[in-house]
């Protein structure tokens, strides 16, 4: 199987080619690659596949096997992709997900994507369409208990579940391998969810960590950036333009609250292309 370890911010996925021949046993392939002592090592899985409603269609898989909805540094990616392989020669295309139709604007220099601008759409503020269990409509600073601990939840959709908590801890020094599952699995969230751990640093720099369901912590998480500008601003702590420091890296977001629109900037990289040899079909 031929493919490319690409990265958005440290959040890197294996890129496959599927818009000729189709992928077999994709959670299997999925769990097999994302293993970073036996396989290529990455947080999932992304194929790239033709579309019938937008110019490629991104399925992307997560560490464990399980399908996710979307991805922001992942989209990224796919557009560096197809435009650096010559798939197409437009700086602006369109990518279905089960998030949706996505377009992006791409950055080119000297014939190669650089960076990359996604209009991320809506978010989705009502609990019953994240899924969220609360007795409110829109959870806005929300209390949830996890392992006896009270937070405070802003619940945002990007396509993906998201829950986003503002901290006073450092976020920096939190145990993410304690509290993150006890989060993703707990019982408020019907399909799992993503968390972000967030502290205000200004009300134009934002620092987070993420936990994302089926991968555990990675180093960057665009539709969770997102989440968090929009839960900023849905609770006054920050404009609606912001930087979001994150391990791997910063990603632009802005957030039109007026037209309701969210659009991410940030950067696509290749790692390596390669091919390996899938141990089922030898």
């Amino acid at each position: 199987m031929k493919f490319a370890k690409m990265h958005g911010c440290g959040n890197d996925y294996v890129y496959v080619d599927c818009t000729k021949e189709p992928l077999k046993n994709i959670e299997k392939t999925a769990v097999y690659v994302s293993d970073r002592h036996f396989g290529i090592g990455s947080d999932g899985l992304i194929l790239i596949n033709p579309s019938d409603a937008a110019d490629f269609e991104m399925a992307m898989y997560n560490a464990d096997g399980s399908r996710g909805e979307m991805c922001g540094n992942g989209i990224r990616c796919v557009g560096k992709f197809v435009y650096d392989k010559g798939l197409t020669d437009k700086e602006r295309i369109t990518v279905e997900t089960l998030g949706g139709i996505k377009t992006l604007d791409l950055s080119v220099e000297d014939g190669r994507v650089q960076r990359a601008l996604v209009d991320m759409g809506s978010p989705i503020l009502e609990c019953e369409q994240i899924p969220v269990t609360a007795d409110v409509p829109v959870a806005v600073n929300e209390p949830i208990t996890v392992e006896g601990i009270t937070y405070r939840m802003t619940c945002v959709s990007m396509g993906n579940p998201h829950c986003v908590i503002f901290m006073d801890e450092d976020v920096r020094d939190l145990d993410l391998e304690r509290i993150g599952p006890a989060f993703e699995h707990h019982e408020r969230f019907p399909k799992r969810v993503n968390t972000e751990f967030v502290n205000v640093i200004d009300e134009e720099h934002l620092r987070m960590r993420v936990w994302e369901r089926g991968s555990g912590e990675t180093l960057a998480c665009g539709t969770g950036a997102c989440a968090t500008a929009v839960a900023a601003s849905l609770n006054h702590l920050a404009k609606d333009v912001v930087d979001v420091e994150l391990l791997g890296g910063h990603l632009q977001i802005t957030y039109d609250r007026e037209k309701n629109l969210v659009m991410m900037e940030g950067p696509a990289v290749t790692v390596f292309e390669g091919e390996i040899a899938l141990p089922w079909e030898a």
